[in-house]
């Protein structure tokens, strides 16, 4: 049984420090939210007190993952790596994520077609904004 209380590390292909996001809030066939808290461990050129607004890009493509992962369980699948393709209108109004900051990332599927799929993502937390569309492939089999 697949429930909001499922481990974000069983969704992703990630492991370890990798898995950036905390907990899942919803999940439906249109999309997913889930919920972390910005490290600083400096994984991603940030520091004790901030991290790049941009590493948000990475907070929307796990989002992503998640829902990919919450699928595949549903199908009975394992789960399997995704890639990023683009990023297309990354908009915000914070140029650092302060360490420590609760934030919320949704992904809202425009678009799935086979193995490829765009994705409306958006961050919020206290006073912080942002929204970009990914673009993202997953292959049904990486050696082929």
């Amino acid at each position: 049984m697949i429930g909001f209380d499922t481990p974000i590390a069983e969704l992703l292909p990630h492991t370890g420090a990798m898995v950036l996001l905390d907990r899942l809030l919803h999940f439906d066939e249109a999309g997913v939210t889930a919920e972390l808290t910005v490290r600083g461990d400096g994984l991603l050129f940030g520091d004790a007190e901030r991290v790049p607004a941009w590493a948000g890009i990475e907070y929307m493509a796990q989002t992503i993952g998640v829902y990919a992962g919450l699928k595949a369980k549903q199908a009975g699948e394992p789960i399997r790596l995704g890639f990023l393709l683009g990023t297309r209108r990354y908009l915000g109004n914070v140029d650092y994520l302060p360490v420590g900051a609760r934030l919320t990332v949704e992904a809202a599927k425009i678009l799935q077609e086979g193995q490829l799929g765009v994705f409306e993502c958006r961050i919020r937390g206290d006073n912080i904004d942002i929204s970009a569309t990914l673009n993202v492939f997953q292959p049904d089999d990486l050696h082929e």
